[in-house]
């Protein structure tokens, strides 16, 4: 795996050394942010924009969008081997001042009120997580999206998750056995 663009570009990251995590795959990755800059249902800037990268594991999206000149991105992640792998892959870019990571479990006693708001947010939830609707009716309630930003979540293809009301999918594409739902208010 590697930064695809901008700064950073072609820098490795940093792979965890056991199969418990499910690291975002570069042509998926690549995918996503081809939409990002070439779509006209949607109209969001990465450079100076804040993002919140939600079950962050190695940090690979959150880093491509400081690669692509992004102000600051919130990292969290709560499994403690994958935290290691998330810093060192974080140093190695020489971006600490511009992130935090918060180590803490995401469900729905997870605290968002806490965060600040963000322009986007990128959602990658286990596959097998089951209440992604109450995680993100609590984001939401939260209110933490800025008014034109986007959720972009990333779900097994197969997956039906139920998507809170005050949401409207924009996108949605497949790469192999992934989806990724680009999301905003509706």
């Amino acid at each position: 795996m590697r930064i695809i663009s901008g700064k950073f570009k072609g820098k490795k990251i940093l792979q965890p050394n056991d199969n418990l995590t499910r690291p975002l795959k570069d042509l998926t990755k690549e995918s996503i942010f081809n939409i990002l800059s070439h779509s006209n249902k949607f109209d969001i800037r990465i450079k100076n924009s804040k993002v919140l990268d939600l079950f962050a594991g190695t940090g690979s999206f959150g880093l491509e969008t400081l690669s692509r000149e992004a102000s600051f991105v919130t990292f969290v992640e709560n499994y403690t081997n994958i935290i290691n792998v998330l810093k060192k892959n974080i140093l190695s870019c020489k971006v600490d001042d511009a992130c935090e990571i918060i180590q803490k479990e995401i469900n729905v006693e997870f605290n968002f009120e806490r965060l600040m708001k963000y322009e986007i947010i990128f959602f990658d939830p286990p596959y097998k997580e089951n209440n992604i609707n109450l995680i993100l009716d609590k984001l939401l309630d939260a209110n933490i999206l800025k008014k034109n930003g986007l959720i972009i979540m990333h779900r097994h293809k197969k997956t039906q998750d139920l998507i809170p009301k005050k949401l409207k999918i924009l996108e949605e594409k497949s790469y192999g056995i992934s989806k990724i739902l680009f999301l905003s208010l509706s």
